[in-house]
């Protein structure tokens, strides 16, 4: 039974970093994708980062390029997203998924397992 466990959200101010882990079991890393997500209350969810597992490959949406990375440590089966120069619109559950493919999507529907998300607040 796959588990995934999120870690690392709270309250900061705007400019300041977060740092989310999100630490899975019972799924191999072999072939799948971990991506991140977050959702704002009254908005749907939206795709921010995903990796690879094969071979460490990223991909981020436009809204965080530049100040999100996403990593992952395969030893520790945790994923990792570190949130630089935060802003009050990042304010949102932050959840991580994973999906068993080796084609990237940037689809919530196509991620099969999630985490219970990790609260992120941003203020001005």
């Amino acid at each position: 039974q796959v588990r995934l466990v999120e870690s690392g959200g709270g309250s900061v101010e705007a400019g300041g970093s977060l740092t989310l882990s999100c630490a899975a079991s019972g799924l191999s890393f072999h072939t799948r994708y971990m991506g991140w997500f977050r959702q704002a209350p009254g908005k749907e969810r939206e795709w921010l980062a995903s990796i690879y597992s094969g071979g460490d490959t990223t991909f981020y949406a436009d809204s965080v390029k530049g100040r999100f990375t996403i990593s992952q440590d395969i030893a520790k089966a945790t994923v990792y997203l570190r949130m630089n120069d935060l802003k009050p619109e990042d304010t949102a559950m932050y959840y991580c998924a994973t999906r068993s493919s080796w084609v990237l999507s940037r689809l919530a529907g196509d991620y099969r397992d999630w985490g219970q998300g990790t609260q992120v607040t941003v203020s001005s």
